[in-house]
């Protein structure tokens, strides 16, 4: 490694403190010796944990982050005089030819399978979805040739065979705690989701919970639209007061959701996503730092999900369109408090050995020593 090597790491989309970015990619650079820039839409420049985050003015439309932002955070990343440049969006792939060519390296880091995701996107008329997602297949792939590929799901090697996978496994903070389960009260069972509250990642299922079982308290932890949240309270109904929704229409920082994985007594960490071609083959972040927290998970049948948590014994899968199935799964832990802890060490302890972020630093500091010698 080049001890104290200027590296910029890029975003006009994402949160500052967003958790791939901030506290797993640049603090674990930071703390190995570079010295980090992150460039972002930001209120202020400040430096938190080693990296220095340069300021760019937040845009007040989609339209004009497009066309302004994405300029803004070029011309900051050219003025860092880094030679390793590290973009976060698709929405960047202009900038990181310029940069190419001005003789910057380029990482680029593939968070999102962004055409499954355009097939689905429900703003969108569905016969514009499909072409629509042809040529950003096209685009994206050809665009970014010139640079170093990350992605952040192993099943995006299909379309980037190049790519080097540095998952979103979740930073051990929680080694040697007590399991989240522990203590529960199966008089008042207590179920927990965190993440982006949208109706693609379940959320009018959390919402049927409140309203389908009685006693039992539903927290949903996580940006949500107010319309959704409107959504949400009237599915509910009677139960909407056991729907504790935090978050509205704005970030919550990743430290409020640790400490909601830092209580005890949970029931359950839901993620029961319906069926969609965009989550169906995901890792998925949540269902880790469930794990990780010693909470007991239930989630989608998905087959690489029941790979992770149904097969390893870390929770209960259930099929999401099945609302029996689902309210049976939790009434089960509820009841069975003991198995229900046993589910939340089990997925500590794959956390412990398995899935968490030690083994993806490694591979992120080797990529960087190779780039910054």
């Amino acid at each position: 490694m080049s001890k104290g090597s200027k590296i910029v790491h890029a975003s006009s989309v994402h949160n500052p403190f967003d958790v791939r970015i901030f506290h797993k990619e640049c603090r674990t650079l930071a703390d190995a010796g570079y010295d980090v820039v992150l460039v972002v839409p930001h209120e202020r420049d400040e430096t938190v944990y080693g990296v220095r985050i340069r300021a760019v003015p937040k845009p007040k439309n989609r339209l004009r982050r497009m066309l302004c932002t994405t300029w803004q955070v070029f011309r900051a990343a050219m003025e860092g005089k880094s030679p390793v440049v590290h973009l976060h969006d698709p929405e960047l792939l202009l900038a990181g030819l310029l940069l190419r060519a001005l003789g910057r390296r380029v990482i680029y880091d593939i968070h999102e399978d962004y055409v499954t995701s355009i097939r689905q996107k429900e703003y969108l008329p569905r016969w514009v979805r499909a072409p629509l997602a042809g040529i950003w297949n096209w685009a994206e792939v050809a665009a970014s040739r010139p640079f170093r590929i990350i992605i952040a799901e192993r099943y995006y090697a299909r379309r980037f065979p190049k790519g080097a996978p540095i998952l979103n496994y979740p930073v051990r903070r929680g080694v040697g705690r007590p399991a989240a389960s522990e203590g529960a009260n199966a008089d008042r069972p207590r179920v927990l989701y965190t993440g982006n509250v949208t109706r693609d990642r379940g959320a009018l299922r959390c919402a049927e919970i409140a309203a389908l079982m009685e006693g039992v308290e539903v927290f949903v932890v996580g940006r949500c639209s107010n319309e959704l949240v409107e959504e949400m309270r009237q599915i509910a109904g009677n139960g909407k007061e056991r729907l504790h929704m935090e978050g509205g229409d704005a970030f919550v920082p990743h430290e409020r959701i640790e400490a909601y994985y830092a209580e005890e007594g949970w029931t359950a960490g839901l993620a029961v996503f319906p069926p969609s071609p965009h989550y169906m083959e995901k890792e998925l972040t949540k269902l880790f730092e469930y794990m990780e927290a010693g909470i007991p998970v239930v989630c989608s049948d998905f087959p690489v999900w029941r790979a992770i948590v149904g097969e390893t014994g870390a929770g209960i899968c259930v099929d999401p369109q099945d609302t029996t199935a689902l309210t049976d799964a939790i009434r089960y832990l509820a009841e069975h408090p003991e198995e229900a802890a046993r589910m939340g060490r089990r997925g500590q302890e794959l956390v412990r050995t398995r899935y968490n972020w030690d083994a993806e630093a490694a591979k992120l500091l080797a990529l960087y020593e190779v780039l910054t010698a």
